[in-house]
């Protein structure tokens, strides 16, 4: 399984996070020869791993029971720095879809900027998931990593706002995962996020930022 790293701050004995992908003959991502489910929703990763109660831990940073991977148990750490410089040196590893095209655009502002080192992509780019429907994932590292983020959030010709008609796109997006909610109240909380549709696919893309707010990291 694939689990997605919560926040910067792990027990001695786990790294903290949730099932992200996980092997299911309904998925519709394909990952070490085989078939892989996506896993969007946190709590969802209790049910996942409930045949093993190792990955159940306490953290005094959460303030409550989460999952994480046993440090003996991990077989890859995927970075996020290192997949964006080699997908900027080996476009050719990207299948050729028009969510790939805006990635790679992206990231060509990203290297042009002098920026690699404070931002990577993530999500299922990150570990080779993708398809045609993927989102475009990207995390930013420290005040100069969101910095250059919030100008690349403002380059319109490569990802536009959510805005008019869109907005309502977002919402159904969100409003899968809540529960109540309503719709100015959802997109005053949007609007503080760096996120958009892409110019060429209209993909989904986002930013999560770390180490800006000291024990957490988050959207």
């Amino acid at each position: 399984m694939i689990f997605k790293v919560i926040g910067d701050i792990h027990p001695g004995t786990h790294f903290l996070g949730y099932v992200k992908y996980y092997p299911d003959a309904r998925g519709d991502r394909m990952l070490f020869g085989q078939t892989y489910r996506q896993n969007s929703v946190v709590s969802k990763a209790f049910g996942i791993l409930a045949d093993r109660p190792e990955c159940y831990i306490y953290s005094p940073a959460v303030g409550c029971v989460i999952t994480g991977v046993p440090r003996e148990d991990i077989v890859t750490h995927y970075s996020c720095r290192q997949t964006l410089a080699a997908l900027h040196q080996a476009p050719g590893l990207l299948d050729p879809t028009a969510v790939s095209e805006d990635l790679l655009a992206i990231i060509n502002w990203i290297v042009a900027a002098g920026a690699a080192d404070v931002i990577g992509v993530t999500g299922s780019f990150l570990v080779g998931a993708c398809n045609a429907r993927s989102d475009i994932d990207l995390v930013c590292y420290g005040p100069r990593g969101y910095e250059a983020a919030q100008a690349l959030f403002a380059e319109r010709a490569l990802i536009r706002p959510y805005e008019g008609e869109t907005l309502t796109r977002l919402y159904v997006r969100r409003a899968r995962y809540m529960v109540g909610g309503s719709f100015d109240a959802l997109m005053r909380q949007e609007a503080r996020k760096l996120q958009g549709l892409t110019t060429g696919a209209g993909a989904h893309g986002a930013l999560s930022s770390y180490g800006l707010c000291g024990t957490w990291a988050g959207r």
